[in-house]
């Protein structure tokens, strides 16, 4: 008799209370669970004012809370999160969520059939859409950084946003976890080429697996608008989402020291100087 495949689904949140709430009730409404799967919830915390930790245990009492200290983020927070379910059970896969992710109701059932077509050895990343314009929000990559629209069938990608992702015990067994040298962004990209790195694929699901808006456009570090002082402060935040730091360690890693250093300058340039690119993407577009 075949065993019922077990899932931990790993989350980390911030003051976002409400967002949070109504994500894990659209994992808890998936089809088939504990008939075809069974899902256990390890959240991170990241130190909310707001509540968020006292609701979820009120309306949601079998979650794996687990407090922050405040300086994890998403990253950082999700390998928390990993890290504690690993220790607990040996799982048969790992979904990574955001909780400002909204899963349809046969999301999970459709990230499991796309994992056994791949032989439970691949990576599967949801794409997401926005159900304010309509368009895919989150998903895969090509090498060229495109994002690939989901066509039915089962796409390989380059890379991956980390916002709905099932992880196969096979390739957390061959790669491990998220890498915790990142505090916010760059942690999913970063696996995902990991994924490619050890001779592994990443595919995205065969159809959108639920809603999601994105993020704005440019970033504040990228703003004319915005006072050189502001622009400065968001490019070093954890949120700043290009930390000279850890982008220069990331590239560095999977692209080699010349376009690490060249991104490095390019950055700061376009810190200093955004008017100017604002330009030259204008001049392209015509």
């Amino acid at each position: 008799m075949t065993s019922i495949p077990t899932i931990a689904v790993l989350l980390t949140c911030h003051n976002r209370k409400e967002k949070t709430l109504q994500c894990i009730q659209a994992l808890y409404e998936q089809e088939d669970q504990e008939v075809n799967y069974i899902i256990e919830v390890f959240l991170v915390d990241d130190a909310s004012t707001d509540g968020t930790s006292e609701a979820i245990k009120f309306q949601f009492p079998k979650i794996n809370v687990i407090r922050g200290n405040g300086n994890l983020y998403w990253n950082r927070g999700m390998h928390l999160a990993w890290e504690t379910a690993a220790d607990i059970k040996d799982y048969d896969y790992y979904l990574w969520l955001n909780d400002d992710t909204f899963l349809f109701k046969n999301a999970i059932k459709m990230l499991l059939n796309d994992a056994h077509l791949s032989n439970k050895k691949s990576v599967i990343c949801g794409s997401t859409i926005s159900l304010e314009t309509n368009t895919i929000s989150y998903g895969g990559f090509s090498k060229d950084s495109k994002m690939l629209i989901p066509n039915g069938e089962l796409q390989e990608v380059f890379t991956i946003n980390g916002n709905c992702v099932l992880i196969p015990k096979f390739v957390f067994k061959t790669i491990g976890i998220l890498d915790k040298r990142f505090p916010h962004a760059i942690g999913d990209f970063e696996y995902g080429l990991r994924v490619r790195k050890n001779n592994l694929t990443s595919h995205i699901s065969g159809d959108f697996i639920g809603s999601c808006e994105g993020s704005e456009k440019l970033p504040i570090w990228c703003s004319p608008s915005v006072s050189l002082y502001k622009r400065i402060q968001n490019l070093y935040s954890p949120l700043g989402n290009s930390h000279p730091y850890y982008y220069y360690l990331f590239e560095q890693e999977y692209y080699g020291s010349l376009i690490a250093v060249k991104h490095l300058l390019t950055i700061h340039l376009r810190l200093l100087f955004p008017t100017l690119w604002i330009k030259k993407n204008r001049l392209f577009s015509k």
